[in-house]
């Protein structure tokens, strides 16, 4: 679990150093070789980070301490009318274990992956993009005017 935890929270400082990079860069800024392959290799960090240390650590947690092998099936409450066999069993065909779960898991941690991926580089690319401020108004709500304009 330590293992685990401390992949995430090395994500997150990883991550919120893009963000840093990403609010001190101006948007016409003109980069050079050497800036454009250091930050491709600390991109190339995050992408083996996240999608290869975070998923590998969880399985690891999920199969040792956590002890979710294929030998261990989920099973549910016993009812009088299955006999020997739980919910679980007797409501579906097929066999249910928690390697089933511990791999959703990993995928669900591949899809939150990604879905950041995407986020992260719209806001990459809408930088310095800001939204108009709306035009100052008096305490009726009416537009205020500049003096000497107008009539």
């Amino acid at each position: 679990m330590v293992a685990f935890v401390a992949s995430i929270l090395a994500t997150v400082v990883l991550l919120w150093g893009v963000r840093w990079y990403q609010d001190r860069t101006p948007v016409d800024h003109d980069f050079t070789w050497g800036e454009a392959m250091l930050f491709a290799t600390y991109v190339f960090l995050v992408f083996f980070w996240v999608y290869g240390v975070v998923p590998h650590q969880w399985l690891q947690w999920a199969d040792s301490e956590l002890n979710w092998r294929p030998d261990r099936y989920v099973a549910g409450p016993r009812l009088v009318w299955t006999g020997d066999q739980g919910v679980v069993e007797w409501a579906l065909p097929f066999t249910l274990d928690y390697r089933i779960f511990r791999d959703f898991i990993a995928v669900g941690i591949y899809a939150v992956a990604l879905g950041g991926n995407v986020v992260m580089w719209r806001q990459w690319q809408e930088r310095g993009t800001k939204a108009a401020a709306p035009a100052p108004t008096s305490e009726y709500g009416r537009p205020l005017v500049k003096e000497g304009v107008g009539a």
